[in-house]
């Protein structure tokens, strides 16, 4: 069961990965990328075990960013790769039958790789500038995510495809009309007060557009 909505961790103002996620894990949410950059796999390891305990302890599922070889040690629900990480094949090697495995994409081109790679969801992306990630591909906009909605409606793909990269609560509506099957959101759950209103009322607009289609 891929979840139509994911909150991808953050550093908050005061804190580390592992207090923004328990935060959101008491608001409510279900499921969880541990995303840290920029640290060997060494020393993201703790965080990965931190996150996994958590999860578990909440009845949400945890994904890691970029590390296969974690996701498996830790016992995660799935792995994250992004197009210039390890390829899919190759990971599925690593983490087994069992964990699933989402991969990143910005064009049709990639939708179509990570379909034929076996990816079990897509994250699409980014929807605007996000200081969160570095390299930033091209922007896809909400005009970029009815087109190529529409391509993968005429493919007949029926991947899960995940919007991802500086979405906001506001934004969620207008891109979920689109077609696609759920939001990623970062800052929009990191450093708020109210954070389980945000989250209710996210889940709010997922829950009507299940109905409507």
């Amino acid at each position: 069961m891929i979840n139509p909505l994911q909150y991808i961790s953050q550093k908050p103002q005061t804190g580390t990965h592992i207090d923004a996620i328990e935060q959101v894990l008491k608001a409510g949410g279900k499921w969880i990328q541990l995303r840290i950059k920029n640290l060997p796999e060494c020393e993201i390891l703790p965080f990965a075990q931190a996150a996994q305990q958590l999860c578990k302890s909440y009845g949400a599922q945890l994904i890691i960013n970029d590390f296969p070889h974690l996701a498996k040690a830790v016992g995660s629900y799935g792995v994250h790769l992004g197009l210039q990480d390890m390829p899919i094949a190759e990971a599925r090697k690593i983490i087994g039958p069992d964990q699933i495995i989402g991969g990143t994409a910005n064009t049709f081109e990639h939708i179509l790789q990570r379909v034929a790679e076996g990816a079990d969801y897509i994250g699409l992306g980014p929807f605007r500038f996000t200081r969160t990630k570095e390299n930033l591909s091209p922007i896809v906009g909400l005009e970029g995510y009815q087109k190529l909605m529409e391509k993968v409606k005429k493919a007949g793909i029926t991947t899960p495809i995940i919007a991802i990269g500086g979405i906001e609560a506001a934004d969620i509506s207008s891109i979920l009309e689109t077609g696609i099957y759920g939001v990623a959101v970062s800052a929009a759950l990191t450093n708020q007060t109210q954070t389980e209103a945000i989250l209710s009322q996210i889940n709010d607009k997922l829950s009507i557009n299940s109905i409507q289609n």
